[in-house]
């Protein structure tokens, strides 16, 4: 496991680059009509890093979330994981990429209704190559007290924490993250951020957050901006806020 990056801090420049993207575009057809998500990206994203894209709908965050995490494949230019390349990688492979490195948490909390929580994250354990145990993943989140409850029984904001304690009992390289808190209130949005920020430190798992809440970059390590499939530019925060410090 790397090390972790003290609070506040970014991790080094020179930390090794678990994405690299050159020339990255995405086009999507649909009839005659031709449109473009992503135009010639160019983007290293470092390991341990908490990084989050921010940009208006339609600016491409989602998009290339989605080619990271290998949802999708580029139209053009080179993705790679590592020294594995994503960009022409076939079904099979990209399954195994995300299987063995990726955790994703939507908006929507995507749990089984008829499953408990305990069950929701023994799922992903039981597919995962090297998976924490189970209640330690649903006690990292704060929910040990709540382990045997059905998805119905919790706030939006337990049931995102599921979702979370889901994603990281596989011990993820990366976790991916699209607007997690985008269905929350406040508060509750807040102990979502919490929970991410913790797996990020003490997993030191490469998180990357969706939001077009602004308030959200002052957390990252790097905010890249996105608007009409680019990048507009990238910020970097030399003294990190905690969750609890946000405000929106």
């Amino acid at each position: 496991m790397a090390p972790e990056t003290p609070a506040g801090s970014l991790p080094p420049a020179s930390a090794e680059p678990v994405f690299r993207a050159r020339g990255l575009g995405k086009v999507y057809r649909m009839g005659d009509v031709q449109v473009t998500a992503l135009r010639d990206v160019d983007l290293d994203i470092r390991r341990g890093e908490f990084v989050v894209l921010l940009g208006p709908s339609g600016s491409g965050k989602s998009t290339l979330l989605n080619i990271l995490g290998g949802l999708d494949t580029p139209t053009s230019g080179e993705v790679a994981y590592c020294d594995h390349r994503l960009d022409g990688a076939g079904e099979a492979a990209l399954t195994r990429f995300r299987r063995d490195h990726v955790g994703f948490v939507f908006q929507f909390y995507n749990l089984i209704p008829s499953l408990t929580v305990r069950e929701n994250v023994q799922l992903v354990a039981d597919i995962a190559a090297d998976p924490m145990p189970v209640d330690a993943a649903v006690a990292m989140v704060g929910l040990a007290a709540r382990a045997d409850h059905f998805p119905a029984q919790l706030s939006g904001g337990e049931q995102q924490r599921v979702a979370i304690a889901r994603a990281i009992v596989k011990r993820p390289a990366v976790l991916l993250c699209d607007e997690p808190t985008g269905a929350l209130d406040y508060q509750t949005g807040k102990l979502v951020l919490e929970t991410i920020e913790k797996a990020n430190r003490e997993l030191a798992t490469t998180a990357i957050v969706i939001t077009h809440n602004a308030a959200i970059a002052a957390m990252a390590d790097r905010v890249i901006h996105l608007g009409d499939g680019r990048i507009q530019r990238i910020d970097a925060n030399a003294h990190k806020l905690r969750p609890s410090e946000l405000s929106w």
